[in-house]
């Protein structure tokens, strides 16, 4: 029987829902998720996992000092991993909550969140943690968004919503070289009598590229394979302050679904993909934020969620950041001149646009035909970026590239030095 619009409509809704955008939803095997709150539901069993009840088990709960407060936190020592959820499916964790003795940038990138679902040997998830939480460079904000909180500066919220079939196990490993005194978590779940085959699951890949080669686009999200959603990013630079003027006239570019050497989905700059303009300053939105904007050590830490306009592919997914500054053609001349890396990309002296790059080649700024003046956007290389990708797949795992080492994660995360050239540490 040929199906009837109202239930193909009901079951897109049903996708966007599970796959992001924190609804409640029902599936075509009955397992019901009620989008009102008064809504009772009898195949969608509670339940609430932390150090007070690790199985996460009916009655369970609280049994350490005889049902007074006996295990809200565990040690977690330097190299030490701890398993927090280790739990049968089908079930969907709609919550998360954390908080950590130490805030330290250092803490915050040595300390990794590792997802595993359906038994898969290799992480869906495998980030640091404060970039897991959306906080770029180890440090720490008050915000709030579609996704996240930290109310006071303290706690770590995620509200991503992370079903899975038949299996899922989190843990959390310390690699740096001190004891974590308190590590405190919670978190809320619920298990369903059936999974549906729409569903997608919930992976996160991050990775830091210390000094980035002129003309070579960031890859937020390397190439990932099969169905599935980009739900989104957050992205932290330290500017390569050789170079000067504004750095972030590149382009977000979703190369999707077979596209090749040009993507179906590109942005028009860096400030304006994450909702602003004209420079980027400290702001934040349900979907879109700048959370550091500090031009004394100029570092940078923004993101964007898809979430009203979702990002679904068919077959593949790859999204990247061009690396691209801007400033007046005199001085972006002049640091040509000086070898400074970079290679000027075009013109703009109103009304008119020139358009001067040539791939392998670097753009005559003498030339008499171009304008004496005017803003000049350029490639820049040797900025420091890094990126957590929030994703959605059919399949419970992918075949990215593993977390990078401790070394490369924590390397100044200050932004202490001005002209970055660390080749070796990549």
């Amino acid at each position: 029987m040929r199906p009837t619009l109202n239930k193909i409509a009901i079951k897109v809704v049903v996708l966007i829902l599970i796959i992001g955008c924190n609804r409640s939803n029902s599936n075509e095997n009955g397992t019901i998720l009620p989008d009102k709150l008064y809504t009772y539901t009898e195949d969608a069993e509670t339940r609430w996992v932390s150090f007070e009840n690790l199985t996460g088990a009916k009655g369970e709960g609280g049994k350490e000092n005889n049902g007074a407060k006996g295990h809200a936190f565990d040690v977690l020592d330097a190299g030490e991993s701890k398993t927090l959820l280790d739990m049968e499916g089908p079930g969907i964790i709609n919550r998360i909550w954390m908080t950590i003795g130490i805030q330290s940038p250092e803490m915050m990138r040595s300390l990794v969140i590792n997802m595993y679902w359906d038994h898969e040997e290799k992480p869906a998830v495998s980030v640091p943690f404060g970039d897991f939480f959306g906080m770029g460079h180890g440090k720490t904000a008050v915000y709030e968004n579609a996704l996240f909180a930290n109310p006071e500066g303290k706690s770590f919220n995620s509200f991503i919503q992370m079903p899975f079939k038949s299996h899922a196990r989190i843990e959390v490993v310390n690699e740096s070289d001190i004891q974590l005194p308190t590590l405190f978590y919670d978190m809320n779940l619920q298990l369903l009598e059936a999974w549906d085959d729409d569903w997608l699951y919930f992976h996160c890949h991050w990775h830091r590229d210390t000094a980035t080669t002129l003309t070579e686009d960031f890859e937020i999200l390397p190439e990932v394979e099969g169905k599935g959603r980009f739900l989104g990013s957050n992205i932290s630079v330290n500017v390569n302050t050789g170079i000067r003027g504004w750095w972030g006239e590149g382009e977000v570019k979703i190369f999707m679904d077979g596209d090749a050497e040009h993507p179906s989905l590109v942005g028009t700059g860096t400030e304006d993909y994450i909702g602003t303009g004209w420079g980027q300053g400290v702001f934040q939105t349900d979907y879109t934020g700048s959370l550091l904007s500090d031009t004394s050590t100029e570092q940078y830490a923004f993101y964007r969620y898809h979430i009203p306009d979702p990002v679904f592919f068919s077959a593949d997914c790859r999204v990247t950041i061009q690396q691209m500054g801007g400033t007046g053609k005199e001085l972006v001349r002049h640091m040509v001149k000086d070898g400074l890396g970079l290679s000027p990309v075009s013109i703009h002296s109103k009304p008119d646009f020139h358009r001067i790059y040539q791939p392998g080649s670097v753009a005559d700024l003498e030339d008499p035909d171009l304008p004496d003046d005017g803003w000049a956007n350029f490639y820049r290389s040797g900025d420091d970026l890094a990126a957590a990708a929030y994703f959605y797949l059919g399949s419970p795992s992918n075949h990215l590239p593993a977390i990078q080492a401790v070394e490369v994660r924590t390397w100044n995360l200050y932004g202490e030095h001005t002209q970055k050239t660390p080749y070796e540490i990549k």
